[in-house]
């Protein structure tokens, strides 16, 4: 009776110690999801106007090219949130709306310069964010990023093939 007893306290004792870890871990796996979706959100938001606004054919190429991706990335977060026990968000943050705001304010070459500059900024932060959660001991999680993770990469590569034609000149 008294090995079982304390085989009973150890367990509970180690059940204990263990349970904060995994739940900050999964606490983790949910924000980065909710990030996730808010910046798809955002991400075609931006794409929309990068398409209205564009004043190259690349950047509003690179709109289209956004607003596609992020809406199938939007939904494999959403799959990956309700997987996790995470309410899908419906809008970007507040941060992610306030830049979308001085964008809109912008046109011309003006409007391609700050939009190529935040993306390239934003893909470089998105891409570096998710390769931290590809391995994520939440399976929703690291299969949502390993979906998404080489369009990323691709519209990082595109934003800053921008870049380079809009400093050299060559459109």
């Amino acid at each position: 009776m008294m090995k079982q007893l304390v085989l009973g306290v150890g367990l509970a004792t180690a059940l204990a110690c263990t349970a904060p870890a995994a739940f900050a871990q999964n606490t983790t796996g949910q924000k980065f999801l909710k990030e996730a979706m808010e910046g798809s959100l955002a991400e075609i938001q931006m794409g929309k106007l990068a398409q209205e606004k564009g004043n190259s054919p690349g950047v509003r190429d690179f709109g289209k090219t956004l607003v596609d991706d992020h809406t199938k990335a939007e939904q494999k977060a959403q799959d990956a949130a309700r997987s996790a026990g995470l309410q899908p968000v419906s809008e970007p943050n507040k941060k992610q709306r306030d830049m979308y705001q001085k964008m809109s304010q912008k046109s011309g070459a003006a409007f391609d310069r700050a939009f190529i500059k935040d993306m390239v900024s934003d893909h470089k932060k998105d891409v570096k964010e998710h390769e931290k959660h590809a391995k994520d001991s939440n399976r929703a999680v690291a299969d949502y990023v390993n979906a998404v993770l080489p369009d990323l990469r691709k519209h990082l590569q595109m934003a800053e093939s921008l870049q380079k034609s809009e400093t050299t000149g060559s459109r």
